[in-house]
């Protein structure tokens, strides 16, 4: 009709600007091979300066989202087949472990992987290779943050990473990825088959790691000890995000105490191992709830 104002249209809501320092992943998929898909639509933030944790049983696909961050999902054959990973507005789609950490991102695996033939000080000094600052007062800045945080790895430099204790080689893995000047920190199940006493020490010092500036995405199969130290935390069942939420609400829910707080992932008994650091991994596994929401990005559901 002539003189009519034109017909309004919903307002889309505008994106939200991406955070310094911020890690964002939206409907990231992962496949190995030809067929196996190890993560469907996982959305996930890790705001910079913060620690969030990652909680699920195994298969997952905990370990998955952490080699798409750190660009070694090659290595295990597998891909990014859609969806979007972005740290600092930088995509991290097809990334490799050199375009990480010079991005700032650093990857301590499972299962403590030092290069048993080599000193503790030429494992750290393996850890400075391809950082972006390789000048000599960063490095040397960086190799005393390390021993400040672990005072024994400067007291064993010249010790074959290979005759360390479980815990110590622990230690020397979380150390030698710091000296990548990391800003951002993943760790894969840095608790694994550590006796209580190890576990609190690993423990304390992520807390530190943290209050020192670096933002941490924690892989953790001892539940209570990762949402003690998380500020946000996010449950991976079958590679989709079940529930998230803000971990001190997410702790108290019935669902995850049920499934994750019942067995804390520590040894049996909490008796140490003959080296005084190691224990049993706890073999309980979180069942699959088939029936649980999706995630919804404004916070906790379930």
């Amino acid at each position: 009709m002539p003189g009519s104002p034109p017909a309004s249209r919903p307002a889309e809501a505008p994106e939200e600007p991406e955070q310094p320092g911020a890690l964002r992943i939206e409907r990231l998929e992962v496949t190995y091979g030809r067929a196996v898909r190890a993560l469907r639509g996982v959305g996930l933030t890790v705001a910079a300066g913060s620690v969030v944790a990652l909680l699920g049983a195994n298969g997952a696909g905990k370990s998955t989202l952490l080699r798409a961050l750190s660009g070694t999902l090659r290595l295990h054959h597998g891909a990014i087949t859609g969806g979007t990973a972005r740290y600092d507005g930088r995509a991290l789609n097809g990334t490799d472990p050199v375009a990480a950490l010079r991005a700032g991102i650093v990857q301590v695996p499972e299962g403590r992987r030092v290069f048993a033939g080599m000193t503790v000080a030429e494992n750290l000094r393996a850890g400075s290779l391809g950082r972006r600052d390789r000048g000599t007062a960063g490095i040397r800045a960086a190799r005393e943050r390390v021993h400040g945080l672990f005072p024994m790895l400067a007291e064993r430099s010249g010790q074959r990473a290979g005759l360390l204790s479980g815990g110590e080689q622990q230690m020397l893995a979380i150390g030698r990825a710091l000296m990548g000047a990391p800003r951002l920190l993943l760790l894969d199940e840095p608790s694994l088959g550590l006796a209580p006493m190890m576990v609190e020490r690993i423990a304390g010092v992520v807390r530190e790691i943290n209050a020192q500036g670096t933002s941490v995405l924690l892989v953790e199969q001892n539940a209570a000890m990762a949402l003690e130290l998380a500020d946000h935390a996010y449950v991976l069942d079958i590679g989709e995000v079940r529930l998230h939420g803000p971990a001190a609400e997410l702790a108290r829910t019935d669902e995850v105490s049920r499934l994750y707080l019942g067995d804390s992932g520590e040894g049996e008994d909490g008796e140490d191992s003959g080296d005084g650091d190691e224990a049993e991994p706890a073999t309980a596994h979180a069942p699959h709830t088939p029936h649980a929401p999706h995630h919804h990005p404004n916070g906790l559901v379930g």
